[in-house]
């Protein structure tokens, strides 16, 4: 099978690109099999009193971009004509490498010029965990170019004894500078990093220089410096050679690494300084360094100046073990919805006791849909939830366990849903310059608001009519929930015809369509931040359909809406008509019947996006440069164009792919490149940033991985001038020399880690212990005193039903972390004590005496 492609090729790249996976020991099958995981969700919600302009307008328009040390891997939308912009933007994505800092950046945004940064929040790695999952409000630091840093330097240190021709003694310093790694992009691109090497004391500053290297992130300079270090007239052959003192207390070797500009000015890119007074007790020393800024780098006078940031950080790293380890917790995760009251189940436990819900409801609902256990735990919460129901009309409507659940749920399977019911339409009101602005305050000079009412009216019963005619695509496990949602309620409230329909609405229509409308690049189904016309647009319409669905499903007379201009808007919809629509819906989406699809099966929009691909070469006087192309995967084919809209250049089938890889960036000194491999030459492809790569692939992968004559190796490196890079082989249609990254998974409908999931359910286990031995305690107070609570706050907040069960539960629970801690914490002795301080894993941070 080989012999299909150009480039023999993997087997599947199902494993998640973000894992980085311990080096393991020899011999230790444990250590090998254990994942690093790393993944960062949060919000940027605000900025305030940032530095206005000097002259007469004041405002500007503002932006935040998120950084892994210094590649930009998100950015917000631009917020106009302001000096406290609110962004209010959600962002989750996966870690793949190693990082420094985790930086947020605050940009005014120049349309002439270069953007203008304003300031940042920089955060170590390390201290992430101190703001995990609580908004905090950080200054903004000033931005200083000797302060933006990253990489690491591997040095060598001798010092010889060398006699001189006319019989004295001297001392001979060698530096030996090796190599650098993780140096960052300049304007997008490898630098072209040199190094200087200087020798400073109190009376002297020696100073060398390196080649310059072109075109890499990760130089091997592989050179060496000689500096005499003491040439004392006084000093005497000694039997044994010793250094003195007061000479080595006072040097030090400093090494700053610099981007050659050519035409324009260096770029600093970090230092080091180390005392030469290391080589005290050892004649050499080896380690590697981490790049830091220069000492003036982030001093300031006027910090509080800039304004301030509102961020909600949570960060994760996950160990994750082989999957022996976790099978008695998930057996008994997984039992959950069987147990009676359901408020004594692990998984509900885990919902109360977890800080923020959430933290709790990702890996949970992940976890129970793979094993098609989440319809039942969801319902029997749900129940849980409407036993403190008092009012119909607020059925569904706080942030619970349940409606968290069904939440999550409904955006990790109706993401296929969402693309082909609204992509299309929301494509045409992002594209398009239709002015939909209805409140007289904020219309622009010219515009006519009743043409306005007719291009949102005409926006609004577009999307309403595709909605309502959109239940034959609606997820089988949406359907089921919904339907068990339907009959509790109709129990609960059996003289209420109405909460039957309210109990679906407050779901498919306030928590799913409204919210995928108002934001749609969270939800992937648009590659790009819409400009402000576009989201007041949206919001509009957002606005609309959801009231459209609650008083359609209630049968209101009147809107809810506060603004007197939506209130007139709204008449326009308050027809018999759009409560049939809205009722039938709801009925086809909450009933058991099986669906059965008509018509021809359209292609899924998956992703797209802009990137750089390198020229295949398909006619001899083409250049094989790199090119910025404009590139789409639906779940048919990928293909590639010149700008959005225009017709696709070229076009590779899914089931033409045969592997999706990393390509090293030795190939053409570019970093985060993919290979897709396919029946022709190998697509070369350049990513904008670690994270859009990773995303690539993972996608790539997914639509991929059923393909028959899917390949088991793959070249890591490109062919180039008659030979595969990376094992020199001459024929292009040699056999992969490195295995691909995984197989097939087993569950192809819903591809999640559950290995990852459990081990993230551990983690919160563990970090909520004082809580759960809380619970623990309230179980035994309410089952030996069964008289008035006289200390509620002990207890009052948990819900404990059964107290019996829930401390049996909570018994086991602790049990089970208590042997899961066993095998991690050999695990992380294990870590700790392979990488030694001054390593590559385990560079030194400042300066060593």
């Amino acid at each position: 099978m080989a012999a299909a492609a150009p480039a023999a090729a993997a087997a599947s790249s199902e494993a998640p690109a973000a894992t980085a996976t311990a080096e393991p020991e020899a011999g230790d099958e444990d250590s090998r099999e254990v994942r690093v995981l790393q993944s960062l969700r949060g919000k940027i919600c605000e900025a305030k009193n940032l530095l206005p302009y000097l002259g007469p307008n004041k405002m500007r328009d503002c932006f935040c971009t998120i950084n892994l040390d210094q590649e930009e891997v998100y950015r917000t939308q631009v917020v106009e004509k302001s000096l406290s912009p609110f962004f209010s933007e959600e962002f989750y994505f996966e870690i793949p490498r190693t990082f420094q800092y985790l930086s947020f950046y605050v940009y005014d945004k120049n349309v002439l010029q270069r953007d203008l940064r304003i300031g940042k929040v920089a955060i170590k790695k390390e201290d992430l965990c101190n703001h995990s999952g609580k908004e905090t409000w950080f200054s903004l630091q000033p931005v200083d170019s000797n302060s933006e840093v990253q990489g690491k330097v591997h040095l060598e240190l001798k010092l010889n004894e060398l006699i001189t021709e006319n019989g004295t003694v001297c001392q001979q310093l060698v530096v030996h500078i090796m190599a650098c790694h993780g140096l960052p992009l300049i304007n997008g691109q490898s630098c072209d990093p040199y190094a200087t090497v200087s020798l400073v004391g109190p009376s002297r500053n020696d100073q060398k220089k390196t080649k310059v290297k072109k075109k890499t992130s990760n130089p091997q300079f592989n050179e060496i410096f000689y500096f005499e270090v003491t040439r004392s007239s006084s000093y005497t052959r000694k039997s044994q050679f010793q250094v003195e003192e007061e000479d080595i207390e006072k040097l030090e070797i400093r090494i700053d690494l610099w981007n050659n500009g050519n035409l324009v000015q260096d770029i600093f890119l970090g230092e080091i300084k180390v005392p030469v007074n290391v080589l005290r007790n050892d004649s050499s020393h080896q380690a590697w360094y981490l790049l830091q800024p220069r000492d003036n780098g982030n001093k300031s006078s006027k910090t509080d100046d800039l304004g301030s940031l509102r961020l909600n950080i949570c960060y994760t790293e996950d160990y994750v073990l082989p999957s022996e380890y976790y099978g008695p917790l998930k057996t008994l995760l997984l039992k959950s919805p069987d147990v009676q009251p359901i408020s004594a189940s692990a998984a509900y436990i885990l919902g109360e006791i977890c800080r923020d819900k959430n933290d709790a409801v990702l890996p949970l609902v992940r976890l129970l849909l793979h094993h098609d256990k989440l319809v039942p735990f969801a319902t029997a919460v749900a129940e849980l939830d409407l036993k403190d129901t008092q009012d119909a009309n607020t059925i569904f409507r706080g942030n619970s366990l349940a409606t968290r659940c069904l939440d999550e749920m409904m955006k990790i399977v109706g993401g296929h849903y969402l693309k082909v019911t609204l992509k299309p339409i929301l494509d045409e009101i992002c594209e398009s310059s239709k002015s939909c602005e209805i409140d007289p305050i904020k219309l622009k000079e010219g515009d006519n608001v009743e043409n306005n009412k007719e291009n949102l009216r005409y926006y609004v019963d577009k999307l309403f009519s595709t909605i309502v005619k959109s239940s034959m695509s609606c997820p089988t496990v949406m359907c089921d929930t919904f339907y068990s949602l339907r009959q509790m309620a109709t129990q609960r409230f059996p003289n209420d015809p109405h909460v039957q329909y309210s109990a679906v609405s407050s779901f498919v229509f306030l928590r799913f369509f409204a919210v995928a409308v108002v934001s749609p690049h969270t939800f992937h189904l648009r590659p790009h931040h819409p400009d402000p016309q576009t989201v007041r647009t949206l919001t509009l319409i957002s606005k609309t359909i959801q009231t459209l669905g609650s008083w359609g499903s209630l049968s209101k007379s009147k809107s809810s809406f506060k603004e007197t201009f939506m209130c007139e808007f709204f008449k326009m919809f308050q027809e018999e008509g759009y409560i049939v629509a809205v009722k039938k819906f709801l009925d086809e989406i909450s009933s058991t019947e099986t669906k059965e699809s008509s018509g021809t099966s359209e292609p899924v929009h998956l992703k797209e996006g802009e990137m750089y691909k390198r020229a295949q070469g398909r006619t001899r006087i083409g250049k094989k440069n790199f090119k910025k192309r404009w590139f789409c995967l639906t779940s048919r084919e990928l293909t590639y164009h010149k700008q959005p809209g225009k017709d696709a250049i070229y076009t590779i089938p899914v089931k033409n792919i045969l592997a999706v890889e990393k390509l090293e960036e030795s190939s053409f000194n570019k970093k985060n490149m993919f290979q897709v491999i396919h029946m022709e030459k190998p697509l070369y492809v350049q990513a904008n940033n670690c994270v859009e790569a990773n995303e690539w692939i993972d996608v790539l992968c997914r639509v991929s991985r059923c393909n028959q004559n899917r390949l088991s190796f793959y070249h890591p490196s490109a062919y180039l001038n008659g030979n595969w890079l990376c094992c020199l082989e001459t024929s292009e249609n040699a056999l992969g020399c490195k295995p691909c990254t995984a197989g097939v998974p087993a569950d192809i409908q819903i591809d999640i880690d559950e290995d990852r999931e459990t081990e993230r359910i551990y983690s919160l286990f563990t970090l909520s212990l004082l809580k759960l031995q809380k619970m623990e305690e309230a179980c035994g107070t309410i089952a030996v005193y069964q008289g008035p609570q006289k200390e509620p706050d002990d207890y009052s907040n948990f819900v404990i039903e059964d107290s019996v069960t829930t401390f049996k539960t909570i018994q086991q629970i602790k049990s089970i972390i208590e042997k899961l801690d066993e095998p991690h914490e050999k695990y992380r002795k294990k870590r700790s004590s392979s990488a030694k301080y001054g390593s590559k894993e385990n560079p030194i941070v400042g300066k060593t005496s």
